[in-house]
């Protein structure tokens, strides 16, 4: 996909979220609608992947390590194929493909059941073992949150990625400076996260989490990165696109009523 193609599709996808949560009228939009640009980048230009063979054994494996972030994955699987687009219309309801949290057992395109935070670059990290031990040729993709960042199972990981050169791994840091309680410099403060990844012996690339070619360059970057593991540190907005979401912590976790639907609707449908 080009750039406006991007564009495009990202518009249609914060739709679908808002959407989504909006039916269910639970849900988590901000983090959402800040990880969906680098995911319709990752899934439409990069990832080996085969939605009508969602356990293909060559394919590439994205991890929603933040999977309180589920919208953003759901979409972006019913666009690529994985399930129909109705049913969105069931996210978060009673045996429902779509739960609150991705589960592997239930939904075809997700690679692991999470939700508990700081756990999905640890399962990650076994998947790419795995891929090393069976001379498997394919990249491990993991995206966690800045919030998440304070779990001391992330560093746990971040060191045994290092320790095993795992250079088929690549974790991406939503970093949105927000979390439920606030941000995340008042909470736990775990930045500066340059130096404390460069510490623990990843590559690291910086970027906006919302600019198309610095996404894509920092994906072609990571596949050039020989003997270590390389991190992907998103400047992102939390809410991103909808100006009343826009680094407003009250949207991590809430869903709209009607009138918020509709503005939001509006304001994406304005950018179209």
């Amino acid at each position: 996909m080009n750039t406006d193609e991007l564009r495009l599709k990202v518009n249609e996808l914060r739709i679908a979220i808002i959407d989504m949560i909006f039916n269910a009228q639970s849900g988590h939009p901000g983090g959402s609608l800040s990880a969906i640009d680098i995911l319709t980048v990752l899934y439409n230009n990069f990832m080996k992947h085969n939605p009508q063979n969602a356990i293909w054994n060559e394919r590439d494996r994205f991890i929603l390590s933040k999977g309180h972030a589920s919208p953003a994955l759901y979409a972006i699987l019913a666009d690529q194929g994985y399930f129909p687009k109705e049913e969105l219309d069931r996210f978060r309801k009673v045996n429902s493909m779509l739960q609150g949290h991705p589960s592997y057992l239930k939904t075809p395109g997700v690679e692991a059941s999470t939700g508990s935070l700081g756990q999905g670059l640890s399962f990650a990290c076994g998947v790419a073992i795995a891929g090393k031990i069976d001379k498997m040729d394919y990249s491990v993709y993991c995206m966690i949150g800045d919030g998440e960042s304070e779990e001391g199972q992330i560093w746990e990981a971040a060191m045994n990625a290092s320790r095993f050169e795992l250079d088929n791994i690549c974790a991406i840091l939503d970093y949105n400076h927000l979390q439920i309680d606030g941000d995340i410099y008042d909470i736990k403060r775990p930045q500066p996260f340059v130096e404390k990844w460069i510490a623990f012996g990843w590559h690291v690339i910086e970027i906006n989490g919302h600019n198309f070619e610095e996404i894509s360059r920092a994906f072609e970057e990571f596949k050039t990165i020989k003997g270590k593991p390389t991190v992907i540190i998103a400047h992102t907005i939390k809410g991103k696109g909808v100006s009343f979401m826009e680094n407003n912590v009250e949207w991590h976790g809430k869903a709209p009523d009607k009138i918020q639907r509709d503005q939001a609707i509006k304001e994406l449908e304005r950018n179209v």
